[in-house]
């Protein structure tokens, strides 16, 4: 079955990513356009460097060709942010990315948007998997690829240069050729190489790279930012005495840093940072927004600005919105996404990253001293985060206890109050945990925060033990 999750639709090439399963989402998007009488202003499609992507976007195209609905074909692999951005700037009602993001290799899969440039919400994603499950194979009509580009319903487009000049008109480029740090750079055999060494070159900075080359395996590792995959990259920072490290996922709208020590920055500290960053240095004004397992740090920062924290559930849509109702400054998440006001509406690896090398550049501090500025500034917190692989039984226990009985164990401090928004969220005076199931994969993950990281893994364990959840420090 077809099933959108959080990130769209995610699922292991051969098993339920297949060609007729993508041929039966195309066919529902059309469906759907042409209800909403949008068919005649066409959508585009992109893809990034996983097995299968571009062959999956021909086959998408197809179908929508064979519908009738011109099709904007972005003709190299390309960053998901850089579809987003184009769907805005072209004011399409619709766009889609051929990927699986960080999911491991064997995945792959299709992000939806919307007119603006926003995730496709759940409203629109629902009734699309559901019409995509009920279609037949002989329902579906198509036209040959080469066929529909002859015939001029399939265009290809490079809207590479239009993206990154985006970026770079909101970037302080005159502070980062001014300073012109050394910069180590890790997409992690992802999408993001060929926009990031073009605006970093751009500002002068002087650039290595490493794990570029076009890999569909990502080496054998988990294209994902984080410490377990990152340790290359440390190794380079302090090996080329550089100012930062920058690692993006594999369709490059999250990212992961490394200090000018080597040390990792988790993400939720470079969503803090550049908040702080934004409203003392470059003076702006404007709420946060982060969804239910992002560090409330971000709440601490907002309130000593005066400004206001929105909580909401995981799935960037949620963010997105919520920064729009709110006309929020910042948006982001704690597995590395975010975004800001007056870029696109998804989180952006490329834009983080060149917003990060201004940041150091403007400040002329390195990022190790940045964060202690943070915590002098609003306190420590700390989280920790786990995850375990589910079977459909196990899923259902948990299920049972937590959401339905919710039944909790006993902490060693008292419980403020638990929010069932999204999972199971327990709040303390100083500190929270969260149990939730993954929208992209058969996982359960529990994050706590806290003052110490011990005390995080503590109640990670207490919580584990209560969910008969291995639990190894």
């Amino acid at each position: 079955m077809i099933e959108f999750g959080t990130g769209g639709w995610r699922a292991i090439i051969g098993d339920v990513f297949t060609r007729q399963n993508i041929r039966r989402v195309a066919c529902a998007l059309a469906r759907r356009m042409k209800e909403e009488g949008v068919a005649h202003e066409g959508m585009c499609i992109g893809y990034d460097r996983r097995f299968l992507s571009r062959e999956s976007a021909i086959w998408f195209s197809e179908v929508m060709a064979g519908e009738g609905i011109h099709l904007y074909f972005v003709n190299l692999s390309a960053p998901t942010p850089q579809i987003m951005f184009t769907v805005k700037h072209m004011n399409l009602p619709y766009g889609a990315a051929v990927t699986a993001s960080h999911n491991p290799a064997v995945y792959n899969g299709i992000k939806l948007f919307t007119r603006g440039g926003r995730d496709a919400t759940q409203d629109v994603t629902d009734p699309l998997g559901e019409i995509a499950n009920a279609l037949k194979e002989e329902e579906i009509v198509s036209l040959d690829f080469d066929k529909a580009r002859k015939q001029g319903i399939i265009e290809f487009i490079d809207p590479r240069d239009a993206y990154l000049d985006s970026i770079v008109s909101q970037i302080d480029m005159k502070a980062i050729r001014a300073y012109r740090p050394r910069v180590e750079l890790d997409p992690m055999y992802g999408v993001s190489i060929t926009g990031l060494k073009t605006i970093l070159y751009t500002a002068r900075c002087d650039v290595d790279v490493i794990n570029d080359r076009h890999d569909a395996f990502f080496g054998g590792h988990l294209p994902a930012p984080n410490p377990d995959t990152l340790r290359d990259l440390q190794k380079q920072v302090i090996d080329h005495n550089a100012q930062i490290g920058i690692a993006t996922d594999g369709d490059a709208d999250r990212l992961g840093i490394i200090d000018e020590k080597g040390n990792y920055v988790p993400a939720n500290e470079v969503l803090v940072l550049l908040y702080h960053y934004l409203l003392k240095y470059k003076g702006w004004k404007g709420a946060a927004v982060r969804n239910i397992a992002t560090t409330h740090l971000l709440d601490r920062v907002a309130e000593k600005h005066g400004e206001i924290c929105y909580e909401v559930p995981v799935g960037f849509k949620h963010i997105s919105s919520a920064m729009d109702a709110h006309d929020a400054l910042i948006g982001g998440e704690s597995s590395g996404g975010l975004t800001v006001r007056g870029h696109i509406s998804g989180k952006d690896g490329l834009y983080a990253a060149s917003l990060l090398v201004e940041m150091i550049s403007v400040t002329r501090k390195p990022l190790s001293q940045l964060v202690q500025e943070i915590y002098d500034e609003y306190g420590e917190m700390h989280m920790a985060e786990y995850d375990w692989a589910l079977t459909e039984e196990s899923k259902k226990e948990i299920q049972q206890r937590i959401l339905t009985d919710k039944q909790l164990p006993t902490f060693d401090r008292a419980i403020s109050k638990v929010s069932y928004m999204d999972g199971c969220k327990v709040y303390f005076e100083e500190g929270w945990i969260i149990v939730r199931f993954s929208g992209t994969e058969p996982r359960v993950r529990v994050f706590a925060e806290a003052r110490k990281l011990r005390e995080a893994k503590e109640l990670v364990r207490v919580m584990a033990d209560f969910c008969n959840l291995p639990f190894e420090d």
